[in-house]
This record gives C-alpha cells, structure tokens and sequence, in this order.
C-alpha cells in the first residue's frame, strides 16, 4: 500500500457528533472512492462492529478507529487511535471515563447560553445526540441553526461555544500519556488529529510533540480536512522532523456541515511512510 492510496482514517457517526450512521458511511466512503476506512467517533467505539461489517458488505478495507478528546496545556487536543483491538477492556473503561462529565458540562454550557437569553440549548441538543451520554458543542450548534440563533454552525461557532465566547465551558478530558496507552496497549497506533487547528505557541507545540512521540505515539494527521495546502507541507515536516507516519483523513461530519467530502482530499506527500503501511496487518479486508 503507497502513499497515493486512498485513505479515509477520520469520520464520524451517529454514535458521537455524525449526521450519518455507520452504514451510511460506509456506502458514501466506497461511492466516493476511498479504498481504505476507517469510523473514528469521538471517545466511543460502539459502532465499530457496525462499521466493520458495513465495510465488509460493500467492499471496503477497515481499520479501527477512535478520536480521544485530551487536555494538554489546557487546550483539548485529539487523539486518533487506529487498528486497535475493539475488545480491549482497559480501552473500553478508559473511554468511558472520558465521556463522564459531558452531561454536566452541557448543562452548564446551557446554562450561560441562557444567561445571555438564548434558551432551551440543553433539550435541543438533546434531540441532535444519537448517544446522550456523548453531547457535545456540535448538537447545540445544530440546535442554534435550526432555531435562527445563527445561520450556520460556522457562525455558531464563531460567535458562542469557543473560549472567551457564550456557553464555552472548560472541560477536563483524559491525560495525554493514557490516551496513548489505552491505544497501544489494545495493540493500535496513535496520532495527533488535525494539528493545526490547536492554539499553541511554536514551543507548545514542540512540547506537545515531543509529549506524544515520548508516549508512544506514533503518527500525525497531515491532510485532513481543516488544513490548508501550506499546513500539509508543514506537517509533513513534522512528521520527519519526529520520525513519525503521516495519517489522511477528512473529519467528515454531515453531507450538509462538513467542508471535506469522505475521500476527497489529496494524496499524502511521497516522501512520507503512511500510516497504513504500518498497519497493515491490522486491516479488515472483505471476504472475496
């Protein structure tokens, strides 16, 4: 497998903040020409056997996935975990520790909203969550639009649910070294999601970095969906600056939201070892 595959390793379903179900992905993934899959909820993986046998059914090579939500430097940052084993009991209670606390946290993200007379947030996001224990920012952003508080989620968040704005509550999620951990320990591959969209200084990120790879992690997404063309080749150096494997991967939402359609984005560059190759043993093929 080279680096002109083409992967999609970052999407969600229902089971988090997708529009989609599992089995809907996989179609639009295989119609859209992605040869390689993979279902990355965040901190969730109760749709893996859904998207595995999805996957299966129309023709399409698997990979595990999950997105873990961590805090460092008091900024979220995501980790991807990939190839793991979906079975894997300290996984499986990790992220459900994970996911403790969201339920406040909306309440009292509705809470503020209403502060600012922007009311019944909490029950409208309620209505956008496929999984309540997983309400997040993007069910009220939904709820916002639907109810004319704002014409698109971009506008959502541009103008509530981010520091400094309305309805923004901090949250403390898993610590880097154990989201790392639970991942490899299942026998998975971590990596850094979408790096350019964190708000760190050059010497924060460094830290980040060296962090990770110190841990064990051992990949970085380059192309995904929220980098430009400029952020592909600057992750690029990244990844060979920290001798770690490039990821591809869209962070599809929603046909209606999401910027990136699944499969779209363009090759990783050459000169990079691709995640997948890494991997490889790890790939669900279809029977033939």
């Amino acid at each position: 497998m080279n680096a002109a595959l083409n992967a999609d390793l970052h999407c969600h379903s229902v089971v988090s903040d997708g529009t989609l179900t599992p089995e809907e992905l996989a179609t639009r993934a295989k119609t859209q020409g992605v040869q390689l899959w993979s279902l990355t909820d965040h901190d969730e993986i109760g749709g893996q056997a859904r998207a595995a046998a999805a996957a299966a059914a129309c023709g399409l090579d698997y990979l595990t996935g999950v997105e873990i939500s961590v805090t460092f430097l008091h900024q979220t940052v995501h980790i991807v975990g990939l190839g793991f084993d979906a079975t894997h009991l300290p996984l499986i209670q990790g992220l459900e520790q994970t996911r403790g606390g969201r339920s406040q946290r909306a309440q009292d993200m509705s809470n503020d909203l209403a502060r600012v007379g922007i009311q019944g947030t909490f029950e409208g996001a309620l209505k956008y969550a496929g999984n309540p224990n997983l309400i997040s920012r993007t069910h009220f952003a939904r709820f916002m639009v639907e109810t004319g508080v704002c014409k698109d989620t971009y506008e959502v968040f541009r103008k509530y649910l981010t520091e400094g704005k309305p309805g923004f509550v901090e949250h403390r999620w898993a610590h880097l070294k154990d989201a790392v951990h639970w991942i490899r320990d299942a026998g998975g591959m971590a990596v850094i999601a979408h790096p350019a969209r964190y708000k760190f200084s050059a010497n924060e990120e460094f830290a980040l970095f060296t962090e990770f790879k110190g841990h064990g992690g051992q990949g970085v997404e380059v192309v995904t969906g929220s980098h430009s063309a400029a952020e592909y080749l600057s992750y690029a150096d990244t990844a060979r600056e920290f001798g770690l494997a490039a990821s591809r991967g869209s962070d599809f939402h929603s046909p209606e939201e999401s910027r990136t359609e699944l499969g779209a984005l363009p090759a990783l560059p050459a000169s990079l070892t691709p995640v997948w190759t890494l991997l490889a043993d790890r790939i669900q093929h279809p029977a033939l």
